[in-house]
Parts: C-alpha cells; sequence; structure tokens
C-alpha cells in the first residue's frame, strides 16, 4: 500500500484538498493539505457536493498605502512594537505589510489567504492598536473578531493575548460549548475586544448582555466557513448592530458569491490584498489515491492509521467518527474522535492530547476540524472524500 508524506511538516486543518489533489488551498501556506485516502467505494457517508464560483473582487476607489517591510515603519504603539520582538515576530508577512499600513489608518479591508498566511495577526495588530488607550463600558466591547469555530476562537485568542495585554486590553472569547454565565460574567466587568462565534454572540445579545452598538473595529476571519456553516444571517444581523461608521476588515481563503453579500454590504472602499490566487495549487505535498472495494476499507483505513507519525482522517458524519475510532482502538491504534457531539472540554483535551503526541491519530468531521492549528502533522486521510470544490 502506498503510504503518503506530505513534504511539509506544519498545517492548518480546515476542509482538505480533493483526493486526487485538485481544487484551491485551505491550509496555510505553504502547509499541505489532506493526502488522498481510501477511495469512495464503501465509504462511512457522504453527501452530494455543491458547486460555486468566486466573485470579481472590487475595484478601490482610494488608492491604498504602500507595503511596508518592517514592523517599526508601521504607526503602531511601542508596547505592540516591543511585543512583536517578544514573541520572535521579526519582519511582516506579506498580508500584514500591505494590509496594517491602511487598516491602521481606518480603512476598510479585504484580504484573501490561506490560514496560516498571517491573517491573525494583520487583522489583530491594527484592531489593538486602534483601540489602545480606550476602556470598555460594561457589555460594550469596542472591537469584534467573528470566527467560525470554537477552536479557532480559541486560537485567536491565544494568538492575541500577549499583545492585548501589552496595551492593556482585556479579551473576552465568546463561543458555544462552554458556560455562558462566565461568558457573560467577563462581558459585564468590561472588555475592549470579544473573539466570539456567531450563534453564542447572538445568545448574550439577546439575554441582555452585550450590546454592540460601540463596536468601532470589526472582524470576520474565515468568512466564507461562515458562509458555508450557514452562519450568514446571524452574520448579517450581528454587522447590522456595529456602529455603523466604523471600521470593518474581511479575511477569507476563498471569496465565494456568498461572501460578495458581506463586501457588497458591509465595506465601503476597501483596500484589496490577496496573497496568493484562489485557486492557488498546492506544490509542497503528495497525493494519493486508493482505489479499494467496500469490503476492503476498514483494513485499508486501519493500515494508514497504525503508520509511524500523526494523522488526521476526515469523515462526514459524527456517527462515523465515533465508528472509525473505536474500530481503531479495538485494532491497538491510539485514536481519538474529534466533531460537533462533543463537550467542549472534551474537544480541548482531545486537541492537547493529538499536539502532544499521547493520541497519534485525530478522527473528526470537516466542520469540527476548520481552523484548528497542528504542527508536525504526516499525513491528512480523506477517508470520506470532500464534497465542496474548494475542500
Amino acid at each position: 500500500m502506498n503510504r503518503t508524506r506530505t513534504n511539509d511538516r506544519s498545517t492548518r486543518t480546515r476542509n482538505g484538498s480533493a483526493a486526487e489533489g485538485k481544487g484551491g488551498s485551505r491550509f496555510g501556506s505553504p502547509a499541505p493539505r489532506r493526502s488522498g485516502g481510501p477511495a469512495r467505494s464503501g465509504g462511512y457517508g457522504r453527501r452530494p457536493a455543491a458547486v460555486q464560483g468566486e466573485f470579481a473582487l472590487p475595484r478601490t476607489i482610494t488608492p491604498a498605502l504602500p507595503a511596508v517591510e518592517c514592523f517599526a515603519d508601521l504607526g503602531m504603539p511601542e508596547q505592540l512594537l516591543a511585543e512583536l520582538g517578544r514573541q520572535g515576530v521579526s519582519a511582516p508577512f506579506p498580508i500584514q505589510g500591505a494590509t496594517l499600513p491602511n487598516s491602521l489608518a481606518g480603512r476598510d479591508v479585504l484580504g484573501r489567504g490561506r490560514t496560516g498566511s498571517g491573517k491573525t495577526l494583520a487583522f489583530g495588530l491594527a484592531l489593538l492598536a486602534r483601540t489602545a488607550g480606550q476602556r470598555a463600558e460594561p457589555r460594550q466591547p469596542l472591537g469584534l473578531i467573528l470566527v467560525p469555530t470554537r477552536e479557532l476562537a480559541q486560537q485567536v485568542t491565544d494568538a492575541l493575548t500577549p499583545y492585548a495585554r501589552s496595551v492593556r486590553l482585556r479579551l473576552a472569547t465568546v463561543v458555544g460549548g462552554m458556560s455562558i454565565g462566565r461568558q457573560a460574567g467577563a462581558l459585564r466587568g468590561g472588555a475592549e475586544v470579544v473573539v466570539a462565534t456567531p450563534g453564542r454572540l447572538k445568545d448574550l445579545i439577546d439575554r441582555g448582555d452585550c450590546r454592540l452598538n460601540q463596536v468601532g473595529v470589526t472582524v470576520l476571519d474565515e468568512a466564507d466557513q461562515m458562509a458555508d456553516m450557514g452562519f450568514m444571517p446571524q452574520v448579517t444581523a450581528l454587522l447590522d448592530q456595529v456602529r455603523p461608521e466604523g471600521q470593518r476588515m474581511l479575511f477569507s481563503a476563498t471569496l465565494d458569491r456568498n461572501v460578495d453579500l458581506l463586501v457588497r454590504r458591509y465595506l465601503t472602499d476597501p483596500v484589496v490584498h490577496s496573497v496568493d490566487p484562489s485557486a492557488g495549487a498546492v506544490t509542497t505535498m503528495e497525493h494519493h489515491v486508493l482505489h479499494v472495494h467496500g469490503a476492503d476499507k476498514h483494513a485499508a483505513t486501519t493500515e494508514i492509521a497504525a503508520r509511524d507519525g500523526r494523522v488526521i482522517m476526515f469523515l462526514d458524519t459524527k456517527h462515523a467518527v465515533d465508528r472509525l475510532t473505536q474500530d481503531l482502538l479495538n485494532s491497538g491504534v491510539r485514536a481519538a474522535a474529534l466533531h460537533g457531539g462533543k463537550s467542549q472540554p472534551q474537544r480541548t483535551r482531545t486537541l492537547a492530547q493529538f499536539k502532544t503526541g499521547h493520541v497519534s491519530v485525530l478522527v473528526a468531521t470537516n466542520v469540527a476540524a476548520r481552523g484548528i492549528h497542528v504542527d508536525n502533522l504526516d499525513l491528512v486521510v480523506n477517508v470520506d472524500p470532500p464534497t465542496d470544490h474548494k475542500d
């Protein structure tokens, strides 16, 4: 059996590429995407594909400020510059160097780049710099970062926390699967910046625990994924509540026509920057497709999972994930399941065990794995091939 090893050893898992290696990359540049797994026959359960196109990028009326090659050339607070040095961040990534001069000046931004291209600091530094020196009233944040998943919300919070502390800004993370009372308490105590998933933020607003009328800087991270996951009605309802004259930044790996609605409705004369083509081919990995009979798929999947190194396997449904995980455990493979049916503490613990090597195989649904950052990943397998052309 051919065993596929990626040439790069760091990736952010979102949705993987099609088994034959076609389609636009949605991993961190230049990190790998999923390698092909056992082919379609005898699958653990799949849904029909949907095909969408991208929209034309909007034209910028006001010329963009030139890109910078050094953080010191930006008008950021000294505390942020010092923290960049402490974190070992010496030079801006392309998307940071291109967008920060404009976002720091208050311009709306439309940025396209794969996960891992530096988007978090691109919007995070601008939001923190423009919010520094202000103090939020109880329940009234000044900055908002919307993300599609709990895991991504935590990663954004972890990435920005040292920078926020350096300028004395308070961050609150608002996601489902965790105590809503504790999150409401954090908002009541005052938080300048909220990192949130749309559903939980809506719940807190409906309870009267949060108001967005003072939000002056709003970020949509992974906007395409929020659209894919059905969050568009919630996202637009939330955006309608922030200050209409405020700044908006939208970052996405692809620009589907669903995202076009957000761009046309909420971005004003945005600076547009694309790190790479929407369908940029991933050349730093190998793709293999294994055509196996349905009766042989379980054995093939188990043999792949039992290889050396860390492996992620993707399936379409929670039931299929649980079933495969149990089969692998029964075969002596250190496997763990990750899907939306798990509580947030369970998901956090599973990810920690996978990252530390206590678990060697992570079996996950597509949705649950979006936005997860994993270093030193050896193999990604589509047990159920992806159904979306972007995947």
